[in-house]
């Protein structure tokens, strides 16, 4: 397969996700795809939000401010992939994430998730493999390790639910898990 050929921008838009629970790897991924110039995310929309709330709010999240937040999330996955318009792109973290996080802390899908998933369809989602440990110097970090397992394990089952069949990338440094990825794009017709 040519990556060229993967990256050819005159190509109907062909839509990837890239997910996972905390202590997932993605930020390394993520850079690393950059690096090799492959449209992807920049940054994570949902911790972009999370900390415009904490900053509003004058702390951290509450169950009670959960929707708000899932909301606006919802609304930058759209806007994201409204966007993205032609050629291959990697998308940090889906709309069906909603689903996991949601029910993380105890809230039911609600009807724009629902209509969102939908309408907007990825080609694929592919699911990183927690990492040995968590390192982060992020200011994020929350999640105990059984907790970052829930989440995991529930945002996985929120594709299932919305009727994806989630490729797993095994836990590996991030350039074989890139190569693993590209491995499993089709080559586009030109």
């Amino acid at each position: 397969m040519n990556l060229d050929q993967l990256l050819n921008p005159a190509t109907p838009p062909r839509r990837y996700v890239i997910t996972g629970g905390p202590s997932a790897g993605k930020e390394a991924v993520f850079g690393l795809l950059h690096e090799m110039e492959i449209p992807a995310t920049r940054g994570e929309p949902a911790r972009e939000i999370y900390r415009k709330h904490r900053d509003r709010l004058g702390r951290h999240l509450q169950v009670g401010d959960r929707r708000e937040y899932s909301r606006d999330v919802l609304a930058a996955f759209v806007a994201e992939f409204c966007e993205h318009k032609q050629g291959l792109w990697f998308y940090n973290r889906g709309i069906p994430d909603g689903y996991g996080w949601d029910a993380f802390f105890g809230l039911r899908p609600y009807p724009e998730l629902e209509e969102a998933t939908r309408i907007y369809r990825y080609d694929a989602v592919f699911v990183l493999d927690a990492l040995d440990d968590f390192n982060s110097e992020d200011d994020l970090v929350w999640a105990k390790e059984r907790e970052i397992r829930r989440v995991h394990e529930l945002i996985v089952q929120g594709y299932y639910d919305a009727g994806y069949k989630p490729i797993f990338v095994p836990a590996d440094e991030p350039r074989r898990r890139i190569d693993f990825i590209l491995a499993q794009l089709p080559v586009p017709a030109v």
